[in-house]
């Protein structure tokens, strides 16, 4: 039996051999030549041989037997010896099964039994553990406590964490700092911050803290979406440090912590301060401390400060380039990254998944999609597996330029490689991240029917905020902005656990503005100011100027605009894009001289908007002297866009051959916009010849636009070329390019009532037409004529003057004086441009109704009043 046991225990069975041979059991000594051969132990088998041969021996106490050596401390340590190798070679069965036999039970030997459960991630099982040995008799003590806080930390279990804090409390170790500082990295994880702070403000109030109390409560609260107090509890922590002799100051974990504060809030001049404490305490050059602050110089836009901490580390780890490639890639500047990415290979520097994935996020961030399919095409000839972050910036990628066939491609690899878990419940996992992004995709490709059926296979309960905001933003830009609202509406009666953010509110804003919904808006902007929503005094704020204005209120725009304590040049130049909508060019060019008198850099965007306002205002030659002296004057070369607007304001002015001219001399080769712009003002001025051309050019650039047919048939239509409009609706229907049809809408309190050319679906189209028809009979009195030309079909002038009365914004008009009291605004929205015997026909009837008429149509807002327009006649 003994031969046997010294050929299974290979290298150290000659000393275990000379152990159990030359020494009586008697004799102390063999007790540390068996602790000796413990620590050798490689494998579970080993370590249960001599386990066996010490109990065979006599050498270790039992409840049942007492150890036959008189002392007790030996058998004691030989006890948490065998626990300790079975520890050391993975075998927790057997080390717990001899740690509840011993008498006493070491509360050493259950410390390490439940930090080992605790590192291999049996959290449930480190728990139950506790309670096994406070069973047996065994007391926890102070390093006890903080093992089992983090098992409830890492679950996490709040319950359980605060059953653990009374027995704490009971047992006498809420003095103990390590207990307390890892009763507030417990609740911190629990995302009960605001227990984590009362515990710390607990030890501060008792004067035990320590830089570790500090850390995990700084941590606490970055975690937890408040780097401004974790900011302020840094700060106030170097000051102690700088006042006290004391052992609080700072070290590494204290800088890698606070540092994505900074990143969150984009504090550059806070994290150059950090960057001056860390020098000024030796801590810099850590390689963790070094990575931390290129990635918030990167977060922060400094690449020329990142660059420079990446160039003065004296040791590089992979994290460190990948922050840099990320860093560049996120701040759009691609060549620095794929330099830097090249280098990386040609130093042979592992390449790593988070490398591939930061140069493919770049690319599909910055609306380079092609380029980011390539580069992961590249990843995976090179071996790599994607992970989550991966995909989802392929998903974006393919959004980006609405490669549904790839993105497809992308959902079907994650589902087959389990990144896409549909049955999991985590509301913060992966796998939600890769469905929200899976939506976002499918809504950008406008595969509603894929996204909605994605959005409705999340639970309820497992849905998070962006999960909502891709989908209602999905609706709103490319989609249904009915159902975008609808959905918002669902989100803040079903989901009421979660909080909109402000990208949620942009969105439904951006639906309002759509569809022109100004009391859904009223009633968003509401709820803004009710929940004092941060985003207001910028982000939100901008995003409701743009709804007013486009809703027809211009004024509770500007009113948006003078509350806001802070602005940007988004801010500026929305309010000034809603003035020139509205025709009210002056104030548009006032709102610009104080844009400049604040300080604000003019860019291209800016003198595009002023042209657009000039444009839609009639001022011609304001227009045309600020676009020959934005080069001049402001620095600023004009675009393409910017020779459109030009273009568009001279036709709308009836100078087309300065149009065309202008058209001919362009530096750049003209764009669709240019072309669209001269074959709008083709259509006004009948020039059917110069029409035909610039159809032609555009079709060569946009194929498949509706738009430009319709306008050249409308063209001819004019002309009584009844062939060439028939020969252009036969080209559509061959190409299968369908004209979208004209419908006009009313908001009112029970939702959105729609109109179409010679509707008669609504349950009151007898009042509706009885009205309009009485109207019509009123306003010829007062001199209206109906122009036959806009009525865009061969037949005779009496059917043709029927046509033009059945347009869908008279039916609106006619609806809304039905509906509402005298002296209310009504409010038109009509998806296509108004028409001209409309116009005509509508400020007429603004001279016998008690109401101003604001009409929104795809180009601009007319204001009816008292028979004239603020469109003027530029429209």
């Amino acid at each position: 039996m003994l031969l046997g046991f010294l050929k299974a225990t290979s290298g150290i069975r000659v000393r275990l051999f000379s152990t159990v041979t030359h020494l009586s059991p008697s004799v102390s000594p063999v007790s540390s030549q068996f602790a000796s051969l413990l620590k050798e132990c490689k494998t579970p088998s080993t370590a249960r041989q001599i386990h066996q041969r010490i109990v065979s021996l006599g050498l270790l106490s039992s409840p049942s037997r007492p150890p036959i050596s008189s002392s007790l401390s030996s058998s004691s340590s030989l006890g948490t010896g065998i626990i300790a190798a079975y520890l050391a070679c993975g075998a927790l069965t057997d080390a717990l099964c001899l740690l509840e036999r011993l008498s006493p039970s070491p509360v050493l030997c259950w410390n390490l039994l439940i930090r080992q459960y605790v590192k291999e991630g049996h959290l449930d099982c480190a728990l139950i553990l506790c309670r096994r040995m406070q069973r047996v008799g065994t007391r926890p003590d102070h390093y006890t406590f903080p093992f089992a806080l983090k098992a409830c930390g890492e679950l996490p279990s709040y319950r359980r964490g605060t059953v653990l804090h009374a027995v704490i409390c009971s047992n006498g170790f809420e003095l103990n700092v390590f207990v307390c500082n890892a009763l507030v990295a417990m609740y911190a994880r629990c995302g009960a911050v605001e227990e984590a702070s009362y515990v710390f403000e607990e030890i501060i109030s008792r004067g035990i803290d320590d830089v570790t109390s500090w850390n995990s409560v700084v941590a606490a609260h970055v975690k937890s979406g408040n780097p401004e107090i974790a900011l302020d509890l840094f700060s106030e922590m170097t000051q102690k440090a700088n006042n006290m002799a004391s052992q609080r100051r700072s070290d590494i974990i204290s800088l890698v912590n606070i540092l994505p504060a900074c990143a969150s809030l984009c504090a550059l001049p806070q994290a150059r301060e950090i960057h001056g404490h860390a020098i000024r305490n030796g801590l810099f050059w850590d390689i963790f401390v070094g990575n931390a602050m290129i990635d918030v110089y990167s977060k922060c836009g400094a690449m020329g400060d990142a660059f420079k901490v990446f160039n003065g580390m004296e040791v590089k780890d992979v994290v460190s380039w990948n922050a840099m490639v990320t860093g560049y890639s996120q701040n759009g500047d691609f060549d620095h990254a794929l330099e830097l990415f090249e280098k990386m290979n040609a130093e042979h520097i592992a390449l790593d998944v988070v490398t591939w994935s930061a140069v493919i996020s770049g690319y599909a961030q910055s609306g380079h999609g092609h380029e980011a399919l390539r580069v992961f095409r590249q990843m995976q000839v090179s071996g790599l597996e994607p992970n989550a972050v991966t995909i989802i910036s392929l998903l974006s990628a393919c959004a980006s330029i609405g490669a549904i066939s790839q993105g497809m491609e992308t959902h079907a690899y994650a589902v087959k490689k389990c990144l896409l878990m549909l049955d999991d419940d985590d509301g913060d996992g992966e796998d939600l991240m890769v469905q929200n992004a899976l939506v976002d995709m499918y809504s950008k490709c406008r595969n509603f029917k894929l996204a909605q059926s994605l959005f409705s296979s999340i639970p309820l309960k497992g849905r998070n905020v962006v999960t909502w905001t891709v989908m209602i933003g999905g609706y709103a830009q490319h989609g249904d902005a009915n159902d975008a609202l609808a959905l918002f509406s669902q989100m803040l009666l079903k989901a009421r656990s979660i909080v909109p953010n402000a990208f949620t509110i942009s969105c439904a804003l951006m639906a309002c503005a759509h569809l022109a919904a100004l009391r859904f808006g009223k009633q968003i902007h509401a709820y803004v100011i009710r929940n004092r929503y941060k985003g207001t005094k910028l982000y939100v704020a901008n995003c409701l100027i743009d709804m007013y204005s486009k809703c027809g209120d211009v004024d509770a725009a500007q009113n948006v605009f003078n509350m806001m304590p802070d602005k940007n040049s988004v801010s500026w130049t929305s309010l000034m894009t809603g003035y020139g909508m509205h025709g009210y060019g002056k104030d548009a060019l006032r709102v610009f001289e104080e844009m400049q008198k604040v300080g604000f850099v003019l860019d291209g965007i800016t003198f595009l908007v002023v042209l657009y306002a000039c444009s839609h205002s009639g001022m011609v030659d304001e227009g045309l002297d600020y676009f020959h002296n934005m080069g001049k004057d402001y620095g600023v070369d004009a675009g393409a866009e910017h020779y459109a607007c030009v273009i568009d304001l001279l036709g709308r002015a009836g100078r087309l051959d300065e149009a065309w001219e202008m058209t001919k001399n362009m530096p750049m080769k003209p764009t669709s916009v240019v072309w669209v712009a001269l074959l709008s003002a083709c259509r006004t001025h009948a020039n059917v010849e110069l029409g035909e051309y610039a159809l032609g050019q555009l079709l060569e650039l946009e194929p498949g636009n509706d738009g430009s047919y319709t306008l050249l048939s409308n063209i001819y239509a004019n002309a009584g070329r009844w062939r060439d409009v028939a020969r252009i609706r036969s080209l559509m229907k061959k190409s299968g390019i369908k004209k979208r049809p004209g419908c006009s809408w009313i908001q009112e309190k029970k939702g959105t009532v729609t109109f179409f050319v010679g509707d008669r679906s609504h349950p009151q189209s007898k009042q509706i037409y009885a009205l309009l028809g009485t109207l019509i009979e009123r306003i010829k009195a007062l001199g209206y004529v109906p122009q036959m030309h806009f009525a865009l079909h061969d037949v005779d002038d009496e059917e043709k003057s029927c046509l033009l009365s059945e347009h869908s914004e008279k039916l609106a008009l006619a609806y809304g004086i039905l509906t509402s009291s005298p002296g209310t605004p009504i409010r038109i929205t009509k998806n296509l441009r108004v028409c001209g015997d409309c116009h005509s026909a509508i400020t007429f009837i603004s001279m016998i109704v008690d109401h101003e008429i604001i009409l929104r149509d795809s180009s601009r807002f007319h204001h009816f009043k008292k028979g004239s327009c603020s469109c003027g006649g530029y429209w």
